[in-house]
């Protein structure tokens, strides 16, 4: 059976506990402060004419930085040039982050909107090797709240226990492969980690 209104939606769910509505606020507290600045790892999501995009970023702690209560910059570090997040938001500036701290349950959701900017004086405080980022990600918050730990205690995602061998799972080369014909994987798997050290930033 399908559940395709509202009204059907929330019968079903019945109503969110009044923690969890509780828990949003438009601009950082200080408990939320202390997540962002422990956070290594996000999930930047993004929509746009084409559709929707969730892409990670990543960093030593602290990449997120933390302009003021209801600011945080992102730089943006080299990649394959896609850019599909940053098209997204200089055609629709809103924009949603998942961060995880690893070992840590809770996850943490920031809404807001982005404007990607060039100003030196926010893009030199986060060259890694000499190498500034070509732009950076400024996101005004509209809420952030905290996602309780039961999908990441489901996941085990932090449980070493759980950890899968790379080697189960297809290579980069292999998927490359699998989705364009007469893509060398084996090659592309070999030159992956100099071309990975060469390009990290």
């Amino acid at each position: 059976m399908w559940i395709d209104s509202e009204a059907a939606l929330k019968a079903l769910y019945g109503p969110a506990s009044e923690t969890s509505l509780a828990k949003e606020v438009p601009a950082l507290t200080p408990q939320y402060r202390a997540l962002v600045e422990a956070s290594p790892f996000c999930v930047l999501a993004t929509a746009g004419p084409e559709g929707l995009d969730a892409t990670p970023r990543g960093d030593p702690p602290g990449f997120i930085r933390v302009l003021d209560e209801r600011t945080l910059f992102i730089p943006d570090r080299r990649g394959n040039n896609r850019i599909d997040s940053l098209l997204n938001i200089v055609r629709d500036p809103r924009l949603a982050l998942l961060l995880l701290v690893p070992g840590v349950a809770e996850t943490l959701r920031i809404n807001g909107r982005g404007r990607i900017t060039t100003d030196p004086a926010l893009l030199e405080p986060a060259t890694v090797d000499g190498k500034a980022p070509a732009s950076g990600l400024v996101i005004a918050i509209e809420s952030v709240y905290f996602q309780c730990a039961k999908a990441l205690v489901r996941s085990r995602l932090w449980d070493p226990e759980a950890r899968r061998e790379r080697s189960d799972l297809p290579s980069p080369g292999q998927m490359l492969k699998g989705a364009k014909s007469g893509i060398d994987a084996e090659a592309y798997d070999q030159a992956l980690p100099a071309r990975m050290k060469a390009t990290l930033y």
